[in-house]
């Protein structure tokens, strides 16, 4: 490869940050807004569903190591 060319993503890769980080903190916040909203519609699935997301995230948070940073 020639030094001055950047490699692009694979096909069906995201780029790094839209994986975890801010995006991550994003998906997780729409996901328990979402959940709450089930809840208050009475949708029991809806909600379990949408809070199992929302934990993911959380796991993608941590991962990252922004706990130790009180980032979450």
């Amino acid at each position: 490869m020639k030094p001055n060319m950047r490699r692009l993503p694979q096909q069906g890769q995201a780029p790094r940050e839209t994986l975890n980080g801010i995006n991550a903190r994003r998906q997780y916040e729409r996901y328990l807004a979402r959940a709450r909203e089930a809840q208050v519609a009475g949708d029991a699935v809806e909600m379990e569903n949408y809070y199992q997301h929302a934990e993911h995230y959380l796991r993608v948070l941590r991962g990252e190591g922004h706990e130790r940073r009180n980032d979450i």
